[in-house]
């Protein structure tokens, strides 16, 4: 099995692989056998910026309860929108609401870690979604996260050509330093991109504000000169746009390759355009209905089931052993969009074609 380990500082996270030992050496609430269809889940999600949690995340998660428990479960929903206290009261509002079981996707990993032991104190099981939480965790459901880094750096090295050289100056625009996640990005870019590349800036971006992210970008056009970048990371989507947007306002012609994260329709569409180099296609449906499963079966006691979905194992700043499962990912190109997010029914060729993009969606072959 695989074991990540998870640090509290973003910098120093690190990807190990390891022999694990049982499942259920993880801390957490044991669930009652008896506890039938009539169950009630949790759902608490970070922010709004990136739109695939209000589009994608919960609503298959809500469907997927329901197809469970033959529409007897039900979801409880809220979104954190980007501030820790506001999450951290709403999944109290769920505690003191006794729901069965709560899917937590934290706007601050190491903050809601005493609000997920009054959980366990409560007899709730918490399921960390797509952020690894601190605190007596009872399962983890992800991507790769450092293979979703590797990816983008692996694109970025690709579209320097054969060309390349260690001089090439790289801006890297990377996630929020709360979210354990944009450690595991960061990390697994710079495999890609040590000694290959000059690092010439780079930022952490609070909050994943695209905001900021288009503010750190004008510095670094000031900084390295307009003509002088060779390509740039950006971490996610939302700041791939801002930082287009930024440099084109800061005079650019000639925009570089940038990566991005989350395959939102507006970065779809900029990747058909030539805008933007690449997204990480991180295929929803398989977390957010792996997520719903493991509540269910958790919190109906159905151990073996539950077992057969977590089948690697992390460890978090605070606890050891933690089930998990870790989903795979894609580099999202205008090559594979039809193959995949078209394929997928995430986005319809209607939905990304638009007038704007009708030429640009021809000569990509997506009709």
């Amino acid at each position: 099995m695989r074991r990540i380990a998870i640090s509290v500082a973003a910098s120093t996270m690190t990807l190990s692989l390891a022999a694990c030992g049982a499942l259920g050496a993880a801390s957490g609430s044991e669930a009652s056998p008896t506890k039938g269809d009539d169950i009630t889940v949790g759902v608490l999600m970070p922010e709004e910026t990136n739109t695939r949690y209000e589009e994608f995340d919960y609503p298959i998660i809500k469907a997927k309860v329901e197809e469970l428990t033959d529409k007897k479960g039900k979801t409880v929903y809220a979104n954190g929108k980007a501030d820790a206290k506001k999450q951290a009261s709403q999944m109290q509002t769920m505690i003191d609401d006794k729901v069965d079981v709560i899917l937590l996707d934290a706007v601050d990993s190491h903050a809601i870690a005493s609000t997920v032991k009054k959980a366990k104190d409560a007899g709730i099981p918490v399921i960390a979604y797509d952020r690894l939480a601190e605190g007596p965790i009872d399962a983890y459901v992800s991507f790769d996260n450092e293979l979703v880094g590797e990816v983008q750096g692996r694109s970025l090295i690709e579209s320097l050509g054969s060309g390349i050289d260690t001089s090439d100056k790289i801006v890297m625009i990377n996630g929020s330093p709360s979210d354990p996640n944009a450690g595991q990005f960061k990390a697994g870019a710079m495999s890609e991109l040590n000694g290959k590349v000059t690092i010439a800036k780079t930022y952490d971006v609070d909050g994943w504000s695209p905001e900021t992210a288009a503010s750190d970008m004008t510095k670094a056009v000031a900084a390295i000169g307009k003509g002088n970048i060779a390509a740039v990371y950006s971490a996610n989507d939302a700041m791939a746009g801002a930082a287009i947007k930024a440099m084109e306002d800061a005079g650019m012609t000639e925009i570089p390759p940038i990566t991005g994260q989350d395959a939102e329709l507006s970065a779809v569409q900029r990747i058909v355009a030539g805008e933007q180099y690449m997204s990480v296609y991180k295929p929803y449906p398989g977390e957010a209905e792996a997520a719903a499963e493991m509540a269910v079966m958790k919190i109906q006691g159905k151990s073996i089931q539950f077992d057969a979905l977590a089948t690697d194992s992390v460890d978090s700043p605070t606890n050891r052993d933690i089930p998990a499962q870790l989903v795979q990912v894609v580099a999202l190109t205008k090559a594979n969009i039809k193959s995949t997010v078209v394929k997928d029914g995430i986005y319809s060729v209607k939905d990304i074609c638009t007038a704007a993009y009708e030429s640009a969606c021809q000569a990509a072959g997506l009709k």
